[in-house]
């Protein structure tokens, strides 16, 4: 696998992958222009591994308000999961975080994605009880 910051020019892929990722929850926020705003306001944190053909097989979106980290669309093709993928890319992410004075990172996952949930709960991540989470289409 090689590693590397998330361009634009992923976009279609990741989408493709997004699609097929069980679990993975999606809405007008990912349009293309939504994620090339996304990567704009953070440049360097989001990552993607791709395969030795160039295939892009998993994706890793990372940004911060200042305060407080987010990953969203964590997400490995079903082909090359177990073999470490996703903790790398996250583990990149993390670091650019770090780099930015960002000490805390926070995920969502969808309450019924079992494998999400086990994935964040197997590499460290606390799940936290007693947050409710609020949305509002603006």
């Amino acid at each position: 696998m090689r590693y590397r910051e998330m361009m634009a020019e992923d976009y279609e892929a990741a989408s493709r992958l997004w699609g097929n990722t069980a679990g993975m929850g999606l809405s007008r926020a990912d349009s293309r222009e939504g994620i090339i705003q996304f990567l704009g306001r953070n440049p360097g944190m989001s990552q993607v591994c791709e395969t030795e053909n160039g295939t892009l097989a998993g994706t890793v979106l990372c940004g911060h308000d200042g305060r407080r980290g987010y990953l969203y669309h964590v997400a490995v093709s079903t082909v090359c999961r177990g073999k470490g993928a996703g903790r790398e890319m996250v583990t990149r992410a993390l670091s650019a975080l770090r780099e930015a004075g960002i000490a805390k990172c926070h995920l969502m996952v969808i309450e019924g994605n079992r494998p999400g949930r086990s994935f964040w709960s197997g590499t460290g991540w606390e799940e936290r009880d007693g947050i409710v989470l609020f949305s509002q289409n603006t």
